[in-house]
């Protein structure tokens, strides 16, 4: 299985890359990308874990069918990363299990 990273960011001027934090990591990323492409071009390689099992997932069709790049996006839960754009400031976690019902948080604790 390959290490290197399946996406390559083009290379932008300092003043059109926004900074968001993936699990506490601040990533540089290009302005106007997906927030899936960025994780991508970062390394990530699990986006969420499945409900049942607890199975790492990751993007698969990167256009908004499939629903396996699901993140929390600034404690939003189940936000398909492959239609936002990365905006500066954006928090992302690994969207964990499923999301609760009631507009709360995945099923991480947030102690």
């Amino acid at each position: 299985m390959t290490t290197e990273p399946l996406f390559v960011l083009p290379r932008t001027s300092e003043s059109e890359a926004v900074t968001i934090t993936f699990e506490g990591r601040a990533l540089r990323v290009p302005a106007g990308i997906s927030v899936a492409a960025a994780l991508l071009a970062a390394g990530v390689r699990d986006f969420r874990s499945s409900v049942v099992g607890r199975a790492p997932r990751a993007p698969y069709c990167m256009m908004g069918v499939c629903f396996e790049c699901l993140v929390e996006i600034d404690d939003v839960p189940a936000r398909q990363s492959c239609l936002i754009e990365v905006r500066d400031g954006m928090q992302v976690r690994r969207q964990i299990g499923a999301a609760e019902l009631n507009g709360g948080t995945s099923e991480r604790s947030h102690d």
